[in-house]
């Protein structure tokens, strides 16, 4: 077997593991550190087809943003885990009916692909690592799905500040929109006091505490 074989199945199968943990953990925080680890497998597999942006930004923008994001988000969260696993099992039905379906569409895909008698690779798979051919159709065809996808993702993290934010009984609440209204004046008043000294016993002015 080749190294490059051996690495492809190294990290399908822990890529496979950790997605399974991601499903069945039943610890929220352990969870999305299993989605990390899925993202770094895949990541590797991308590596492997040549394909280096993909992977990079597989890395960059997954790993290093989104699951951050998420996974602070889970560990600030007030999350009860006794009330999420109420009612498991009245929709693993549904959910099971939903995964097998999913299960037979990507082998569906795949085993066509397994299937094909062409034995050449397409034009476009000689490109797939060219990251300047990426970029221009990035922003040339694609610009407009590349801005909804950056709006999604400014709305996702909006999202996740509010619901850190809201009013619970363990935290300290305050009204954004207050804070933007606030004015220099508001945030610093100086008074003018006497001194005051505090010997022996009691609060007297610095003055007569000097002529004692």
């Amino acid at each position: 077997m080749e190294i490059k074989s051996a690495l492809f199945y190294a990290f399908s199968a822990i890529l496979v593991f950790a997605a399974t943990r991601v499903i069945t953990d039943r610890n929220p925080v352990h969870a999305a550190l299993f989605l990390v680890l899925s993202f770094f497998s895949a990541a590797g597999i991308w590596l492997l087809l040549k394909a280096e942006f993909l992977a990079i930004v597989l890395v960059l923008v997954y790993v290093g943003a989104v699951m951050v994001l998420f996974l602070f988000v889970v560990m600030m969260l007030d999350i009860d885990l006794g009330k999420l696993r109420e009612g498991f099992w009245g929709y693993f039905p549904m959910a099971a009916t939903i995964g097998v379906v999913i299960v037979l569409e990507m082998s569906a895909v795949l085993l066509h692909g397994f299937w094909a008698l062409e034995s050449q690779v397409p034009a476009a798979g000689h490109e797939i690592g060219n990251t300047k051919a990426l970029g221009k159709l990035i922003f040339t065809e694609y610009i407009y799905a590349f801005e909804i996808a950056a709006a999604v993702l400014l709305l996702a993290i909006v999202a996740a500040v509010a619901l850190t934010l809201r009013r619970r009984k363990d935290s300290k609440y305050f009204d954004p929109a207050a804070a933007v209204k606030v004015r220099r004046n508001d945030r610093v008043r100086v008074v003018s006091m006497k001194a005051e000294s505090t010997r022996n016993g009691g609060a007297q002015p610095a003055a007569a505490a000097d002529k004692q």
